[in-house]
């Protein structure tokens, strides 16, 4: 098992998970994060700090697609190990559904 960030995730990008990570498996997209699958320990730690409940564990059902996106941009954007400011405009999109198909960008972050 693993945990995984989905698109609730997207143009907030809150970091408040990537400063309890034990194992630094947080990557950094342009308007998200990602976790790669096979450095995370399965802690859990993660989870509870992200305040759009953007992180489940991939044993809940749909999360196929969040795994594979995971997995993928983790090999190719930065590592990002501490804590950084949310977007200034991170709240306005909070509640926001179908995040991925409207916002989604593949760029990569700048990091640490």
């Amino acid at each position: 098992m693993t945990f995984v960030v989905t698109d609730s995730c997207i143009k907030c990008k809150f970091t408040d998970c990537v400063e309890v990570c034990p194992v630094d498996c947080f990557y950094e997209g342009e308007n998200m994060l990602v976790i790669h699958p096979d450095e995370c320990i399965d802690c859990g730690v993660c989870e509870p700090e992200c305040p759009v409940e953007a992180i489940k564990p991939d044993t809940e059902k749909g999360l196929d697609k969040w795994l594979e996106v995971n997995r993928s941009y983790s090999e190719t954007w930065p590592n990002i190990t501490s804590k950084k400011d949310a977007p200034a405009d991170a709240d306005a999109f909070r509640d926001e559904k179908g995040k991925f198909e409207k916002h989604f960008s593949d760029k990569p972050g700048s990091g640490d």
